[in-house]
């Protein structure tokens, strides 16, 4: 089966790393995989290598004007990928976003990571064609396909991510080190400063646990994207000075240091206010270290007894308080059990039954 995965970006976000990890799955399977992306900022190939079995397309968007504005990227990027991608080769085209949704104009299967409400006109149509155009779906996890169907009708078919478990389970000591010597202890959040992750929340969360944890910073990885959140991160930054902290922000960590960094944290916060299933929550379960999620029911269904839960910012400085002086073996042998039991051979063999059964 000749089989295209389409992306939007070559950076680190999460529904990039599924696609690539979903690739080299399919592919270690037999099966004959494109990987389709636009390189944004110059680049030629995405944030990590990959297998050599898997084909990779990188077509290059250049930046635009000055003051091009997020509406202006969306449509822009759409006519790029466009113009450059064949769909007659392949027997199944996969688009991962809504911006590769609509490059093929819906005639492709989609996965719905997450379903947002958008105020850029462009972007919220291109997010409604997205979901409604493709001739199949599929979703990383029950709650969002509960939500396809209340919103749409739409019966999607759950397929949950996998997890590079041995990769995050079995960091050397070494690697750790490097981090704690660097940072001491800390709690870690992955996914950058943005109105999604929470990030608002969290800021005010470890301003009340800093009380009783002095010596505990915080620690943000990651945030690439492709959406313009200055003013956001604006309102952030005053925030910490107004209350008197200074997080750690790391932005994108090589991805080869990423999982010590992650094994090496004292709790992994996870505060997003939308999210369709966790993959970085996930990873941090895998290297066994203790979990706080937002009280999501899409995190409740995906993380059950292996993570704390907190609906507030008060909620979650507890919670994270509790994770940092409570040894819970139950939990963390729960949790990597979650993690191992998530594997891409999995994913990979579900999305192959589930493409044959659209022949």
């Amino acid at each position: 089966m000749k089989i295209a995965l389409l992306s939007y970006s070559t950076k680190p976000r999460g529904g990039v790393v599924h696609t690539l990890a979903l690739a080299e799955a399919l592919a270690a399977a037999g099966e004959d995989v494109t990987v389709w992306s636009l390189g944004r900022g110059g680049d030629s190939g995405f944030f990590r290598e990959v297998a050599p079995d898997v084909r990779v397309r990188i077509v290059p968007f250049p930046d635009g004007p000055p003051r091009e504005g997020v509406g202006e990227r969306i449509v822009r990027s759409i006519a790029v990928l466009r113009d450059a991608f064949d769909p007659g080769p392949y027997d199944i085209v996969h688009a991962q976003d809504c911006i590769s949704a609509n490059a093929v104009d819906g005639r492709c299967v989609r996965t719905v990571h997450h379903l947002d409400q958008f105020t850029t006109p462009e972007l919220a149509a291109c997010h409604e064609r997205a979901v409604v155009e493709p001739y199949a779906h599929v979703c990383v996890s029950r709650s969002v396909a509960d939500e396809l169907a209340a919103g749409w009708g739409i019966d999607a078919e759950v397929i949950p991510n996998g997890v590079a478990y041995e990769r995050f389970a079995t960091t050397a000591a070494a690697a750790r080190a490097r981090w704690t010597d660097r940072l001491g202890r800390y709690v870690l959040s992955v996914g950058g400063i943005e109105p999604r992750k929470g990030s608002l929340d969290l800021l005010e969360a470890y301003a009340i646990m800093r009380a009783g944890h002095s010596g505990v910073r915080l620690v943000i990885a990651g945030g690439e994207t492709l959406f313009d959140y200055r003013d956001y991160r604006a309102r952030w930054e005053t925030r910490a000075r107004e209350l008197g902290v200074e997080p750690v922000v790391l932005g994108p960590v090589p991805d080869d240091d990423l999982p010590a960094l992650v094994a090496a944290a004292d709790a992994f916060a996870f505060p997003s206010l939308k999210e369709g299933f966790g993959l970085a929550a996930m990873e941090a379960l895998a290297a066994g270290v203790p979990l706080v999620v937002r009280d999501l029911p899409v995190l409740r269904e995906v993380f059950g007894p292996a993570a704390r839960f907190g609906a507030t910012a008060k909620e979650l400085a507890a919670q994270l308080g509790q994770a940092l002086t409570r040894q819970d073996g139950a939990r963390q042998t729960a949790g990597r059990a979650l993690a191992a039991r998530h594997t891409w051979d999995t994913a990979a063999q579900r999305h192959l039954a589930f493409y044959r059964s659209l022949s």
